[in-house]
């Protein structure tokens, strides 16, 4: 049983602490900037690969700091990534980060995880997010890929729109949210 409850994440008004500046780190970078390009991002890491120098130069929303681990980097800290490829210290930064009630994910470890960063499709606007339980990444990658091909470009313009006649509606919640299902009733096509 899946008992994931999916939140989207302001992470560019949020501290995120990512320890690793290898090819883990790189793919865990990657996916947070992809998915916000303002994440505010501290990585340490004794050293950092080319590919996450390339990802991480010129961002000026990444900050860079060449030193191992310690438990101060965790200070006003609301999300931390462990990519390092030593598990005694991705435990002990899991560890740490839980005594300060900081929310934890342990790269390829989903039994000391808190969240996953899950498979993301973004359409302007739409942003629909995929999990699957931590059982398999290629699973969510592909369903990404698929929903990435059916979803048309002009979805984006729809939201708009639909954004527009919500704003014109006059009335309590609930007359609201009845005149835009009947809206959109037409969406979703039933055969």
């Amino acid at each position: 049983m899946n008992h994931l409850y999916p939140i989207f994440l302001k992470v560019h008004e949020l501290n995120v602490l990512l320890i690793g500046g290898g090819n883990v780190g790189t793919e865990k970078l990657s996916f947070l900037l992809k998915s916000s390009p303002e994440a505010q991002v501290t990585v340490v890491a004794k050293e950092f690969n080319a590919d996450f120098m390339e990802l991480a130069t010129g961002k000026d929303s990444v900050t860079l700091i060449e030193d191992a681990y310690h438990e101060k980097y965790l200070g006003g800290k609301h999300i931390v990534i462990a990519a390092t490829d030593d598990k005694k210290v991705n435990l002990q930064i899991r560890n740490e980060a839980k005594e300060r009630f900081i929310l934890v994910n342990v790269a390829d470890t989903p039994e000391l995880c808190d969240f996953y960063l899950g498979g993301i499709v973004t359409k302007g606007n739409l942003k629909i997010a995929i999990s699957t339980n931590g059982k398999s990444p290629t699973t969510a990658k592909r369903l990404r890929q698929l929903l990435e091909e059916v979803l048309p470009e002009e979805i984006d313009d729809l939201l708009e729109n639909l954004h527009s006649y919500r704003e014109t509606l006059k009335g309590d919640f609930e007359y609201k949210v009845k005149a835009m299902n009947e809206l959109t009733e037409g969406l979703v096509g039933k055969k």
